[in-house]
């Protein structure tokens, strides 16, 4: 690699704290074998920095005072240079710091291109491309030139003492660098000892915040560091992986499983998110949104739970302990509030309504009277699931006037009104837009609801195999077809039964519904939420049928539907909330309409 060389010193440049660029550290190290590494750090910092190495995987804190102030450097093991000091330790190599100390030193925010490119572009076209950007715009400050010279006039130095010389130091800092060592550099004069200086241990709580990387990443880092491959280590792996793990931690501490299509609605959250901020990879903030925009604050927390946990922590760290924030450091720091759904205790007396929790046996008597008479339903979750189904066929005609209506400029009339978004993207060209909303023609006559398509497995297990069709029992209730768990599996009371739906249709007016999934008319259906969706079609007495699911219907449907000159409206199901989807999908089935009654004391509001 002629281009980041200069006689027998190699230059490893790299992004400060960026577990790719820690990676290619360790491989070119392994590869040139060097008799001795120079990083970019200060002299001053040599023996502290040298014992928080020394500690890891535990991490440390490297600090000194400056003008009253203390400063402080966090040592973790995903930045190239502490990886390239401590392979340099383990092998017996000398280090060298060639830094000059700086007193004040301003942040950089010079804009990089995602790490995550490396590993499909390469690390050299990488830095290639870095380099012939910066030098047509690089405007170093003062400092910055100081320090590039004091580099420079050390890395000169030990050219002369070495046969092979691996420097490891900030991409940013290695044109100048670069440039400056093809004439003889004089000595920086600077400070030679740093005040107050001293290395501490990162408290738990504050690596949860402060640390470069996402902690959980810097763990998988270490966990293939010590197995001596880090070839297979990627980002995008790393994240599905932290998503899963989050996934059974909620499922065992809140009873809910995320369903595919909410990870769909993740991934691409999480995808859209990190590309309108110019990354290819969202950071651990962007994943934390996306994972409460696809589930709920519940799930978010268990992400930011997992992938802020570091594991090696200890109670005796022999030395002081350090509880610093993100301002302590100066990052880039973003906050993020979790409003979870847990039962907390008021600080004083209040009646509340006690529900004795039934012992086993009156759980099993329960269980084996359960079916004695006809099944119903329970009303107020009639009432929410007839609600929902209003609220779908209203948000289905808004989406398709929304389809039709077009905008164009100002010419005669003002149309609809004045389209403010677009005349302020145009305002240049000095035109004002209108809009002009076309009436969408048609009502609903049936909305399908799929949550899950229940797909059996490969024993042939399906895990809603309740399939039943109820009827509305007065006019303002629609006929419904659902499958679901089976009725009598969960009893929550005598002759209660708490089910959850794979998914559901409903079509209106009431009363007209045969049994459809004895309907040999239907029996060409591939799976159920086809079935439903076929029934919907051939039951809607209006012309659009309203689908939400985590995938468009099959081209079989839409063909049975133009049959019968009808048109099906599809919306991904991650467009509504996962919080009212959740509510809607639980239901009760009651043993006979005398349960209801008493239902109520059995049943959570």
């Amino acid at each position: 690699m002629p281009e980041f060389s200069w006689k027998n010193v190699l230059f490893v440049p790299i992004l400060h704290g960026r577990m790719e660029f820690a990676a290619e550290v360790r491989r070119q190290f392994h590869q040139h074998r060097p008799d001795c590494v120079a990083v970019e750090y200060p002299y001053t910092l040599r023996e502290q920095i040298f014992q928080g190495i020394r500690r890891l995987p535990f991490l440390s804190v490297a600090y000194y005072e400056e003008d009253g102030e203390f400063i402080y450097l966090l040592i973790e093991p995903t930045d190239g240079q502490v990886e390239a000091v401590r392979l340099a330790l383990e092998h017996g190599i000398p280090v060298h710091f060639v830094d000059r100390h700086a007193k004040e030193y301003p942040v950089d925010l010079t804009p990089f291109p995602d790490p995550y490119s490396i590993t499909r572009i390469g690390y050299e076209a990488y830095c290639q491309a870095f380099l012939a950007m910066a030098s047509r715009g690089r405007s170093p400050s003062n400092e910055d030139v100081l320090r590039e010279k004091a580099m420079a006039f050390n890395l000169q130095r030990l050219s002369k003492q070495y046969e092979r010389v691996l420097f490891v130091g900030g991409l940013y800092h290695v044109p100048g660098v670069m440039e400056m060592l093809d004439s003889p550099q004089a000595r920086v004069i600077g400070p030679t000892k740093a005040r107050g200086a001293g290395v501490a241990h990162l408290h738990e709580d504050s690596s949860r915040e402060l640390m470069t990387e996402m902690p959980f990443l810097c763990a998988q880092y270490e966990e293939a560091r010590a197995d001596g491959d880090l070839g297979g280590l990627d980002r995008l792996y790393i994240q599905n992986q932290l998503i899963k793990e989050a996934r059974k931690e909620h499922k065992k501490k809140n009873r809910e499983e995320l369903s595919p299509w909410q990870l769909r609605v993740l991934h691409r959250f999480a995808r859209n998110y990190a590309l309108i901020t110019g990354k290819l990879v969202p950071n651990f903030y962007q994943l934390i949104v996306a994972a409460r925009g696809a589930a709920d604050d519940n799930f978010a927390y268990e992400v930011w739970l997992k992938g802020s946990e570091y594991p090696w922590q200890t109670e005796n760290p022999g030395l002081s302990v350090l509880r610093l924030s993100g301002e302590d450091l100066f990052l880039d720091q973003k906050r993020i509030r979790f409003h979870r759904r847990i039962k907390t205790f008021r600080r004083r007396l209040i009646s509340v309504k006690v529900k004795r929790s039934p012992s086993s046996r009156e759980a099993a008597r329960w269980k084996k009277e359960f079916g004695a008479f006809s099944i119903c339903s329970y009303p107020p979750e009639d009432v929410v699931v007839e609600g929902y189904g209003q609220y779908l066929q209203k948000r289905a005609m808004e989406i398709r006037t929304e389809e039709q209506s077009s905008i164009e400029p100002f010419m005669a009339s003002m149309l609809d009104g004045i389209d403010i978004r677009q005349t302020i993207r145009e305002w240049g060209s000095g035109k004002i837009y209108v809009r002009h909303d076309a009436p969408f023609r048609g009502k609903v006559g049936s909305v399908v609801v799929i949550f899950d398509p229940d797909y059996p497995d490969k024993e042939g297990k399906e895990r809603f195999p309740w399939c039943v069709t109820w009827l509305g029992e007065h006019e303002q209730e629609s006929d419904m077809a659902f499958y679901s768990t089976p009725a009598g599996e969960v009893v929550v009371g005598p002759g209660i039964s708490r089910c959850q739906y794979g998914g559901f249709m409903l079509t209106y007016p009431p009363m007209r519904v045969f049994d459809i999934w004895k309907d040999p008319l239907f029996d060409f259906a591939r799976s159920k939420p086809e079935r439903l969706l076929l029934a919907a079609i051939d039951y809607s007495m209006e012309k659009n049928i309203v689908y939400v699911a985590g995938s468009p219907p099959s081209g079989w449907c839409k063909s049975f539907a133009a049959r019968q000159g009808k048109k099906i409206i599809y919306m991904p199901i991650g467009i509504f909330s996962p919080v009212t989807l959740r509510k809607i999908r639980q239901f009760h089935v009651l043993d006979g309409h005398h349960v209801r009654r008493y239902a109520q004391n059995y049943i959570d509001s």
